[in-house]
């Protein structure tokens, strides 16, 4: 992942770095650090906020990152609660409390619901 970064780095422009490899979507919407997140990869999960701190605006952590939805309407917190993942909540929450307003953590993180109404 880092060689793959550091040839980000070097190829591209910073935009195309940042829409290819930090806010890229497949199909349904998800992104790296939706899926990272998902597998309850932490040490990916924290290259990923390293690298997104480096590139992306703060409007950007927020909305692209911590509080993004993919096609479903779930977020990453949603998929870290429905895996059980303690561990990655934790992270989500420290990382969160940095990023966000009290009022962006209350409605947007932890009582966000998705498509089918359902909270995390």
């Amino acid at each position: 992942m880092e060689k793959l970064w550091e040839f980000a780095n070097e190829e591209t422009t910073m935009a195309e770095v940042v829409k290819k490899l930090l806010l890229a979507t497949d199909n349904w919407g998800v992104t790296a650090w939706q899926i990272a997140v998902t597998r309850g990869d932490e040490y990916l999960i924290e290259q990923l906020w390293e690298w997104a701190k480096e590139k992306l605006t703060t409007d950007e952590l927020k909305h692209k990152l911590l509080l993004a939805k993919h096609a479903t309407g779930r977020t990453a917190w949603h998929d870290a609660a429905e895996a059980n993942n303690t561990e990655m909540l934790d992270i989500l929450w420290e990382w969160g409390k940095e990023q966000l307003t009290t009022e962006e953590l209350s409605n947007r993180l932890l009582l966000a619901k998705d498509d089918k109404q359902k909270n995390a």
